[in-house]
């Protein structure tokens, strides 16, 4: 039987156990995967419900416009509740949030404003301020405001707090959520500890956020607040939707842990999630002492990797935030015995070059003149010559030259220099901090990715 549109598929989704990076942890973890909703988030949730609410209440009116602050996520769920019932979206998010959701809520339509992170809430500039002013501006219109729409956890109530007690047989005993808006955690855990008010509930939370000084102490704290790189979770204010009896404690996680957690999800477990999710399970490990055997532990997965390819799933916007430990040219170099290049001139004979080569038991020779690389000389290359012309032992290895070797920066992942030296080009060359030049050969690679 089919179904008559997006929107009723959102919900169901699957309760998944995780096994190689808990397998040291007395507890069963799970993972409620949100990314198998429509909009691949668990934000559909609460985005429809919001939306429902709003339309119920007359707040919405047939072709109006829906304005909402949203990191993205929300906006998708929202955008797509759009299209099915046919109104307008106008989103403002931060310059922190990655490129991929603005450029997926516009791929289904909505109006994206980027305003800057930096700012006070109650800053003109903000993204909640842009939002507010424009619901006043734009006529009929309607101010989502997910962060106090208490339909927001009204949602998980409703929604994803009965879908854990049932995945779970009613024996969760843990529900670790990387919290924000407050909406997931609050609704499933007012559910939850209905059917057992013995049920743990932990927050993760962002240094950079005050909420879980806030829940520690009731202190609004502006200096806990700074900027975080860390996305979906944490807030510089206490949104209505939270009701802090529900919650048992809160835990803090890097931005560096959160990230290569989820890298090490995405590897380890086959689950391409995002920031959140490595972040909420990095806080469970971080937790660990407070488990014991029998515990069954569900964490909740926000969203897809998809909307972070451009962050914590590249390489190089990880190490340039020192998060990735990546072998490079440089660890290569310095973890070998020998350091001394070994080159030859072109003006020097094909005997020579292959003398060279016995001497240092090595394959490949860049050719060097005035301290520069003109080109090259390997060991299958000069083979494949002097076997089908004797003679040309005695010839010039100018004669026989062949391509130089490229040259990279000398912190060059080693995963980079796999992809350049190939069968035709056996090696690569890069200058040190002294102008020096060194070499990376197949080999090498091998050794370096095998330790």
């Amino acid at each position: 039987m089919w179904l008559n549109n997006i929107l009723e598929t959102i919900g169901n989704t699957p309760l998944i156990q995780i096994n190689k990076i808990c397998k040291d942890l007395p507890a069963t973890v799970l993972a409620k995967v949100e990314y198998f909703n429509p909009g691949n988030s668990i934000k559909d949730r609460m985005a429809l419900k919001m939306l429902e609410v709003a339309e119920q209440e007359g707040k919405i009116k047939p072709g109006g416009t829906i304005i909402e602050g949203t990191s993205g996520n929300t906006g998708m769920g929202l955008a797509l509740a759009a299209v099915v019932k046919g109104y307008k979206c106008i989103f403002t998010t931060t310059d922190k949030q990655s490129k991929e959701k603005a450029d997926i809520l516009k791929a289904v339509g909505a109006e994206v404003i980027v305003c800057p992170t930096n700012v006070e809430p109650s800053d003109p500039r903000s993204y909640y301020s842009v939002s507010k002013r424009l619901a006043t501006e734009v006529p009929n219109s309607w101010y989502v405001n997910q962060y106090d729409n208490l339909a927001n956890r009204q949602a998980h109530y409703e929604q994803t707090g009965p879908e854990i007690w049932e995945q779970t047989e009613g024996k969760i005993t843990h529900l670790v959520v990387a919290s924000g808006t407050g909406g997931t955690i609050v609704g499933t855990a007012q559910y939850l500890k209905e059917k057992n008010p013995k049920i743990q509930i932990w927050a993760i939370d962002s240094y950079g956020s005050l909420l879980k000084k806030y829940f520690e102490t009731g202190e609004l704290d502006q200096k806990e607040v700074y900027p975080y790189i860390s996305e979906g979770f944490g807030e510089d204010f206490v949104p209505a939707n939270y009701d802090m009896s529900v919650i048992d404690r809160f835990e803090k996680v890097t931005d560096k842990d959160g990230a290569v957690m989820a890298r090490r999800i995405a590897k380890e477990e086959g689950l391409f999630c995002g920031y959140s999710a490595g972040s909420c399970l990095q806080g469970v490990l971080q937790l660990k002492e407070h488990l014991k055997k029998d515990d069954v532990v569900v964490c909740i997965f926000h969203d897809h990797g998809s909307r972070y390819v451009g962050k914590i799933y590249n390489d190089e916007w990880m190490m340039e935030r020192g998060f990735l430990d990546v072998k490079t040219f440089k660890d290569i170099v310095s973890g070998r015995s020998s350091k001394r290049l070994v080159t030859i001139a072109p003006g020097q004979s094909v005997a020579d070059a292959v003398e060279l080569m016995k001497k240092y038991d090595i394959e490949q020779i860049p050719v060097m003149e005035a301290g520069e690389m003109i080109g090259a000389v390997s060991e299958t290359g000069l083979f494949m010559k002097v076997f089908s012309n004797p003679e040309i032992k005695t010839a010039s290895v100018q004669s026989v030259l062949e391509s130089a070797y490229p040259i990279v920066a000398f912190d060059t992942p080693v995963e980079r220099l796999s992809s350049l030296i190939t069968k035709e080009n056996g090696a690569v060359l890069a200058k040190d901090e002294k102008g020096d030049y060194h070499i990376v050969t197949k080999y090498d690679v091998i050794q370096s990715l095998a330790k």
